[in-house]
């Protein structure tokens, strides 16, 4: 018997997304039984990648034989869906389902900065976006698509930041690698926030021993006080 059928009937029956390690589980498991025959015996040491091989087979026949479902890899585990048009009739079988709001764009902006430099700190997600994240940062963790994934090896050790297997399903991506190539992000348009008025390029606020040489404006009404020298200023 093929591997590759005896890996779709495994998916076809499995009650959720199974992954490669998960599937060579139940190959090993399946050659322990007393009943097991010659086949099954010698699947019991089959290699990961003969398994992810035999799965992209059975993709490609899928597609070709364009049935209404077809054979998906999401987030690193296998499993069967259904053809994106038949989507109409399903609702009306099994009902919708209550989904999360959208997320908004500074929330997709974030998530996108995130997801390309991880692992990244709150303050470098700050540097980039110009802006305070906090109440973004709670609303994606919130939502379970982006969790600590460890520290940064700077003062304070502040944690950093990565995006989730939940990410990936929410997206529909098999991995962090079918995202979008960098230079399509490039081309997206998004106006930043203009910067503070400074007095040198760089420079946040004008830096204090400018401040010190700088003569103190006299509020409306008020008189200019003496000089320390002791010479009277202006005439009032």
């Amino acid at each position: 018997m093929e591997l590759k059928l005896i890996l779709e009937s495994l998916l076809f029956s499995a009650q959720k997304p199974l992954s490669v390690k998960e599937l060579r589980d139940v190959l090993a498991a399946a050659a322990g039984h007393e009943d097991a025959d010659a086949t099954a015996k010698s699947l019991a040491r089959v290699k990961e990648s003969e398994l992810t091989a035999a799965l992209e087979q059975l993709v490609r026949e899928h597609e070709t034989a364009a049935r209404s479902y077809r054979l998906a890899c999401v987030a690193g585990s296998w499993q069967f869906v259904t053809q994106p048009e038949f989507g109409p009739w399903l609702r009306a079988l099994v009902g919708v389902k209550a989904r999360p709001p959208r997320l908004s764009l500074p929330a997709l902006e974030t998530l996108a900065i995130i997801s390309y430099r991880q692992p990244i700190t709150r303050a470098q997600i700050e540097q980039i976006r110009g802006v305070n994240v906090d109440a973004t940062m709670q609303t994606l963790m919130e939502r379970g698509l982006v969790g600590a994934v460890g520290r940064a090896e700077v003062v304070g050790r502040p944690p950093t930041y990565g995006t989730t297997a939940l990410f990936l399903e929410y997206f529909g991506l098999r991995g962090l690698e079918d995202l979008p190539a960098a230079d399509e992000l490039r081309r997206i348009i998004i106006e930043k926030p203009p910067g503070p008025v400074t007095a040198e390029p760089g420079l946040a606020t004008t830096p204090p021993e400018q401040l010190a040489l700088q003569p103190a404006t006299p509020e409306p009404g008020e008189a200019q006080k003496p000089e320390a020298d002791g010479s009277p200023g202006p005439a009032v």
